[in-house]
C-alpha cells in the first residue's frame, strides 16, 4: 500500500507540476495583447488605416490612427468573446469525451493560431483574426482539463484550481518577453515558431500524465492514470462521479433554487441533481453576475490600455512602451496572487465540521470572503482606471492582476464547490459562454469613446465602475443562504432536543 502511494503520490506531483508550466507558458498568452499590439504596430499591421489630418488652425500635418487603434480592438474582442463562448460546447466536449479528445482539440487550435501569427505580416493582417481566435480557443482548453488537476489533491482543491488560473493569468507576460526579445532583434515570426514547437510538450503530457477520461472526486484509493500504466483504473469514472452527485431535486416546479447541491443530505435512491436544475439556480444567476460585470471591466481595460496610454503620455513612444511593460511585468504575478484566494477558500480543511453541517456547506461559508474580496479589489480597480493620471496606471495594473487572479481562480473554484463535479465542464462553459456575450460591449464602448466621447473615456469609466456595484450581491445572496442553513439546524437541534 505505502508503494502504491508512492508512486502514485510522485506522478500526481509530476502532474500538478508540468501542468502548472503548461498555463504559466502557454495558455493565456493571448491576454498580453497589449504586448503584442505594440510589435504589431512596429511592424505595420493596419497601417493602411491610419490618415493624415490638418489641425484646424494650423497647417501641421498630423496622423490620425484611430482607426488602426479601433481594429486592433476589434481582434481582441473576437478572439476574448470567442475564448469564452465556446467553453460551452467545449465543456460539453469533456463531459461527454474526456480529457484526452478535449485536449487534442485544444493542441489543434493553439497550434494552428501560433504558425498563423508567425505567417502573417502587415500585407496580411486580417490573419491575426482568425489567428488570435484560435489561441485563446486552444488555450482555454488546455485550461479546462488542467483544472481537474486539483481532483488528486482533497483537502487543497481549491487553492490547485485558482493556482492554475493564476498561472493562466500570468501566462499573458509571454507577450511581454517577445516584446523584449523584438526590441534586440528577434523577429515575431521565430517566437511564435518556438511557441508552436511547445505543442510537442503539450502532446507528450496529453498521453502519459493525464487520464483519458476525467479524474474523479473524491479519488479512489491508488488511482493510477497515463498509458505507462498499460490501463486506467477499471471502474466507470462517470458513474463513480454520479454516485457523488446525488441530491435533493429543487423545490417548486418552474422555480429556481438556490440550494447548494450537497450529496451528504440524501440516499442513493434519491435523483441524481440535473444540469437544468444547477442553471435555473439562484446561485448560478448571481455568479453569472458577478462575473460578467467584472470580466467586461478587465478586457475594456486591456483591449483599450495601448490608446489609453498614449493618451495620458501625449503620444510618447518611449512613456508608452515603458508603461506596457510595466503592464506586462505586473501579469507574472498572477501565479502569486492566485493561491491566496484558494487558501481563503480552504482555510477550513482539516477543522471539524458544526454539528449537522455538510462539508460543501462548510465550503460555501468559506467562499463568501474570496467573493466579496474579489469586488471590492474590482472597485477600486476601476476607479484607479478612471483617474485619468499616467503615474497611477501603476497601481492600476497591481489591482488589475491581482484581481483578475481572483476573479478566474474563484469563478472555477466556486463552480466545483456550489454543483456537481459531473456537471462541472459544461456549468463552466455556460458560465463562460454567457459573460462572453456581455463582454461583447466592450466594442460599442470602445467606439464611444473614439466616436461621441472625442477619444476620453471618462464617462465610460464611471459607468462601468457603478456597474461593478452589482458584484457584491452574490457574496451577501450565498451569505443570506449560509445564515439560514445555519438557522435551520439550531432548530432542527432545538426540536430533537425538546422531543428527547
Amino acid at each position: 500500500m505505502l508503494g502504491c502511494e508512492g508512486r502514485t503520490g510522485q506522478r500526481y506531483r509530476l502532474t500538478l507540476v508540468t501542468g502548472l508550466v503548461e498555463c504559466l507558458c502557454f495558455a493565456g498568452v493571448v491576454f498580453g495583447y497589449a504586448s503584442l499590439v505594440f510589435v504589431l504596430k512596429e511592424d505595420g499591421y493596419f497601417q493602411d488605416l491610419c490618415v493624415n489630418v490638418t489641425g484646424a488652425n494650423s497647417t501641421l500635418v498630423n496622423t490620425d490612427c484611430g482607426a488602426q487603434d479601433e481594429q486592433f480592438s476589434l481582434v481582441f474582442t473576437i478572439a476574448s468573446f470567442l475564448n469564452n463562448f465556446l467553453s460551452l460546447p467545449n465543456g460539453v466536449i469533456f463531459d461527454c469525451f474526456g480529457t484526452m479528445a478535449t485536449r487534442l482539440l485544444g493542441i489543434f487550435l493553439y497550434t494552428t493560431g501560433t504558425l498563423l501569427v508567425a505567417f502573417s505580416s502587415a500585407v496580411y493582417s486580417l490573419l491575426l483574426f482568425p489567428a488570435l481566435s484560435c489561441i485563446a480557443v486552444g488555450g482555454i482548453l488546455l485550461l479546462i482539463t488542467n483544472m481537474q488537476v486539483g481532483n488528486l489533491f482533497g483537502s487543497r482543491r481549491s487553492t490547485i484550481i485558482t493556482l492554475y488560473n493564476g498561472a493562466f493569468d500570468s501566462s499573458s507576460a509571454v507577450f511581454l518577453l517577445f516584446k523584449v526579445l523584438y526590441e534586440v532583434g528577434v523577429s515575431l515570426r521565430a517566437s511564435f515558431l518556438v511557441l508552436s514547437v511547445g505543442s510537442v510538450v503539450h502532446l507528450l503530457r496529453t498521453l502519459f500524465l493525464l487520464p483519458r477520461t476525467h479524474i474523479p472526486y473524491p479519488l479512489p484509493e491508488c488511482y493510477t492514470y497515463g498509458i505507462s500504466f498499460g490501463k486506467e483504473n477499471s471502474y466507470d469514472v462517470e458513474e463513480f462521479e454520479k454516485t457523488q452527485d446525488a441530491t435533493l431535486t429543487p423545490d417548486g416546479e418552474g422555480e429556481t433554487d438556490d440550494r447548494p447541491l450537497q450529496s451528504e443530505d440524501v440516499g442513493p435512491s434519491e435523483d441524481v441533481v440535473s444540469f437544468r436544475s444547477c442553471v435555473l439556480s439562484w446561485f448560478f444567476l448571481w455568479h453569472l453576475i458577478w462575473l460578467s460585470v467584472m470580466q467586461l471591466r478587465h478586457y475594456l481595460f486591456i483591449g483599450t490600455l495601448n490608446p489609453m496610454l498614449n493618451r495620458l503620455a501625449n503620444n510618447d513612444p518611449t512613456l508608452v512602451s515603458k508603461y506596457t511593460n510595466a503592464f506586462a511585468f505586473t501579469q507574472l504575478c498572477g501565479v502569486l496572487c492566485a493561491p491566496w484566494n484558494g487558501l481563503l477558500m480552504d482555510r477550513h480543511k482539516g477543522r471539524p465540521l458544526a454539528p449537522g453541517e455538510t462539508e460543501r456547506e462548510a465550503d460555501l461559508r468559506s467562499s463568501i470572503l474570496s467573493l466579496f474580496l474579489t469586488s471590492l479589489q474590482c472597485l477600486l480597480f476601476s476607479v484607479c482606471a478612471s483617474t485619468p493620471l499616467l503615474p497611477l496606471q501603476y497601481l492600476t495594473f497591481i489591482l488589475q492582476v491581482l484581481n483578475r487572479s481572483f476573479l478566474y481562480g474563484g469563478n472555477a473554484a466556486f463552480i466545483s464547490i456550489a454543483f456537481p463535479p459531473s456537471h462541472f465542464g459544461k456549468l463552466y462553459g455556460l458560465m463562460m459562454s454567457l459573460s462572453a456575450v456581455v463582454s461583447l460591449l466592450q466594442y460599442p464602448c470602445f467606439a464611444l469613446v473614439k466616436g461621441t466621447l472625442g477619444g476620453d473615456p471618462f464617462y465610460v469609466n464611471i459607468a462601468l465602475t457603478l456597474l461593478t456595484l452589482l458584484a457584491f450581491i452574490h457574496p451577501l445572496c450565498v451569505c443570506l443562504y449560509c445564515r439560514r442553513l445555519a438557522n435551520q439546524r439550531e432548530d432542527g437541534q432545538m426540536d430533537a432536543g425538546t422531543g428527547g
